[in-house]
């Protein structure tokens, strides 16, 4: 492989910059927020030792649905853009599920 920013990386990356953006205005730790889909490309690479720097932008709110804008750069170039969105979630009661999944 070539040493360069992995796109698993890039997408872990541009979830946490969206995780840490909502954190504020969420009533943490009881509210969470999860996942569900994400839409990147992954334009340019970046070799080591070139900064990364994320942008997200909140566009949408639709109940427990948040819609997010999101791109990356490094000092050269545009490397990502695209969507995430995440849902939010009562961390008790998704806690309670996750358990009740694992139940044989």
């Amino acid at each position: 492989m070539p040493e360069v920013f992995a796109t698993g990386f890039l997408v872990g990356f541009l979830e946490w910059a969206c995780i840490k953006a909502i954190n504020p205005h969420l009533d943490w730790p009881k509210e969470q927020t999860v996942g569900t889909h994400i839409d990147l490309s992954h334009e340019a690479g970046t070799p080591p030792g070139l900064e990364v720097t994320a942008r997200v932008e909140l566009t949408a709110v639709e109940g427990r649905r948040l819609v997010f804008a999101v791109g990356a750069r490094d000092e050269r170039d545009l490397i990502s853009r695209g969507t995430h969105e995440r849902f939010v979630i009562d961390k008790a009661r998704f806690d309670a599920k996750m358990r009740d999944k694992r139940r044989p």
